[in-house]
Formats: structure tokens, C-alpha cells, sequence
């Protein structure tokens, strides 16, 4: 079901033409902390998730806002397709795809437990998902007038260094960074600027577990610092309100203290 809320006021380029974005993933954690972030900024947003409810929950954060959501799969590309259009429909073109969606899958299973299904359920979330969204997304953008945009990507610390019985969720956030540069490159033709967020332990309920203990490289379980999800949030807005002609290509932002430099 899709819902719409209008704002009063909203963010505008320098055209005076009021900016769109779409929010993956924005039923929860991270997702829902960019989405709160930009509405606040007064920028228009598509919600996609899975669950039409925690959209609608996410959209009531900021009242006044204009938030249009649309319950979503990403690993569908039919589900991909009707997300894109009832953008375009309603809004008529598109500035920003914030690339969230994601799933780390069974935490703890050493490789050789893990079941393809397990395994295949992360691909198509965290891989497969991102590339239907963001070929969408280009797609729109190449299209449009004026022409343009930008993609964020959500890569993690785990694009560079793994942790322990991760297998699932480290091969596909390398690939996102493989993602992240071929985007980069072949949208510069077409004014489309691609960038990456990494990140380190925002407090959310996916990472609630580490405060108590997470399992570390030597095989010790030890809790880790988190950070608050609105430094993410702020930092995924201000890659995102760049002028066109300037890009955040990586970034990570991550606990301070939290065992990653030196991991291992």
C-alpha cells in the first residue's frame, strides 16, 4: 500500500526544483535513521522495506514530511521495477537512492555449516538487491531533464576487513564496493556521482548483540563500543547534498574504540 504524507516546505536544489530520494531498507535501523535525517531536511522520500507497517512508523517520525512508501523486496526484480515507477509517477524524477537493504544471515555459522540458502538469501538481499536498485535508479537518472543524480551505497567495515563466521555478509559487501566503483565510473558521462558508506557499529537492534559480546578474531567473545545511528545519518546527508560536481567516494564512519584498526 503505498501512503503519502506533504510538507509544507522542502528541499530544493539550486534550481529551485524540490529533491527526491529513495530509502532502502528504511523500515529499520540505519535506513530509518537516514530516512528521519532527510525528511527532517525537508527532502521528498520514497520507503521501501519489507514491511509496509515499519514504513509507515518510519514516515510518522518526522510529521509533515513527505514520505511515499512503497512495501518492497529488493531481491525481486518485478518489486524493484513497481518501486521505481510509482517514484517516477509521483514524483517525476529522482536525486538520490540511499542503496540500504541489507541482511547479515545466520550470525555464527562457521563456513562449512553454512546452507546455500542461507548463503543465497544474502546474496540476493545484500548484492543482488543493490544492483536492481541502483540499475533502476541509473536508469531514471540518465533519463530524466535535467539528467543526473546520486547513489550512496551502504558498504560496511566488512567491505575490508571481516569478522569471524561472516563468509555471507563479507562477499557480498566486497562485491558492493566492486559495485560502487564500475557505477562511479560509467555514470560520470551522465552526471550520476556514486559513493560508499562504510560503517562500524552504529547502535541498532541488528547490532544490539555487541555491547553484551561479540565474537572476536582470536577467538574471544568481547563487547564493543557502538556509535549513535544519527552521526551515520548526518554524514549520509551531507554525502548526499553535495553538488553533483563533487563526490564522497568512501567513507567510513565507526565507533571510535571498536576493534577494527589492528583487527585480528
Amino acid at each position: 500500500m503505498n501512503t503519502v504524507r506533504t510538507a509544507d516546505e522542502g528541499t530544493y536544489d539550486m534550481t529551485g526544483r524540490e529533491r527526491v530520494a529513495v530509502v532502502t531498507g528504511a523500515g529499520s535501523g540505519i535506513g530509518r535513521a537516514v530516512a528521519a535525517e532527510l525528511l527532517r531536511a525537508g527532502w521528498t522520500l520514497a520507503l521501501a522495506g519489507r514491511r509496509a507497517e515499519t514504513l509507515e512508523e518510519t514516515a510518522a517520525l518526522v510529521p509533515g514530511g513527505t514520505a511515499l512508501a512503497v512495501r518492497t523486496d529488493v531481491s525481486r526484480p518485478e518489486d524493484v521495477a513497481a518501486l521505481f515507477a510509482a517514484v517516477r509517477d509521483r514524483f517525476g524524477r529522482l536525486d538520490l537512492l540511499f542503496n540500504n537493504a541489507g541482511t547479515f544471515g545466520p550470525g555464527g555459522v562457521p563456513v562449512e555449516e553454512l546452507s546455500y540458502d542461507a548463503w543465497r538469501h544474502v546474496v540476493d538481499t545484500n548484492l543482488n538487491g543493490a544492483f536492481l536498485c541502483a540499475q533502476a535508479a541509473y536508469r531514471q537518472m540518465k533519463e530524466q531533464s535535467p539528467q543526473g543524480g546520486r547513489i550512496i551505497n551502504n558498504g560496511s567495515i566488512s567491505a575490508h576487513t571481516p569478522r569471524p563466521h561472516s563468509v555471507a555478509y563479507t562477499a557480498t559487501k566486497h562485491a558492493l564496493t566492486g559495485l560502487t566503483k564500475s557505477l562511479s565510473l560509467d555514470g560520470r558521462p551522465y552526471g550520476i556521482a556514486v559513493g560508499q558508506i562504510d560503517i562500524g557499529n552504529a547502535a541498532t537492534d541488528m547490532t544490539a548483540g555487541m555491547q553484551t559480546g561479540a565474537l572476536q578474531a582470536n577467538g574471544v567473545v568481547a563487547p564493543e563500543p557502538v556509535m549513535d545511528v544519527a552521526d551515520v545519518a548526518r554524514t549520509v546527508r551531507h554525502m548526499a547534498e553535495l553538488p553533483l560536481e563533487a563526490n564522497v567516494q568512501f567513507a567510513t564512519v565507526m565507533a571510535t574504540a571498536m576493534p577494527y584498526v589492528g583487527r585480528g
